[in-house]
């Protein structure tokens, strides 16, 4: 099916379309969060969150910083509370780093509060990303590939787990921020209120 059929195809299923829940962007570096993310977020109406973003904010430092200094396990901690912070707010989109799902309590929390959506794409698309940016930490120790083809086999099965997935490929951000809208549009979790903290 050509770009314009999809977008044809696709536009009834996303008029008007408004999610309850906060979008929770997860999958592996170069999948395009961020770059979807704000996209979506404009589409939506909705305010846009970079959990990466926030945690540098939060610590005064780098994420490469944070690392070379501290240590995954802390920016890990640090990261499980930004996001858990940023999931009590209104609902906006939230792109998450490449590990965040990762974590069990942070998976819960999305779960909760959030619908979760798996961008997934192939090695050869992720490398070719990935290679426009050198501040990737996970990267700069060994060779990419074989660091990227060891986070696939070890997180996909994890990201699986995600409410929804959205392939996100070579094409045009903006068409894969439509598959992500009509993707959403057909979930019922998208339409539920989050879970509210119990208050015993």
């Amino acid at each position: 099916m050509n770009l314009q059929a999809e977008r044809v195809r696709t536009r009834a299923a996303i008029q008007g379309f408004a999610p309850s829940r906060t979008v929770v962007l997860v999958g592996l570096m170069g999948a395009g969060k961020t770059k979807i993310g704000r996209r979506l977020a404009a589409r939506l109406n909705l305010p846009f969150f970079d959990s990466d973003i926030e945690i540098e904010e939060a610590a005064g430092e780098s994420i490469d910083e944070i690392f070379r200094n501290r240590g995954e396990t802390v920016f890990r901690d640090g990261e499980r509370r930004i996001i858990a912070r940023l999931l009590a707010q209104p609902t906006h989109v939230l792109a998450t780093g490449g590990g965040a799902f990762m974590d069990p309590a942070t998976r819960a929390v999305i779960r909760r509060h959030g619908v979760s959506v798996w961008l997934r794409a192939d090695l050869d698309v992720l490398l070719a990303r990935v290679a426009r940016r050198n501040d990737r930490p996970l990267l700069k120790e060994r060779n990419p590939r074989a660091v990227m083809s060891e986070l696939m086999e070890r997180r996909y099965p994890i990201y699986g787990e995600a409410d929804l997935v959205v392939d996100s490929s070579e094409g045009p951000p903006d068409l894969t921020a439509t598959r992500v809208i009509a993707a959403l549009s057909s979930c019922p979790r998208a339409s539920l209120p989050p879970e509210r903290e119990s208050q015993e």
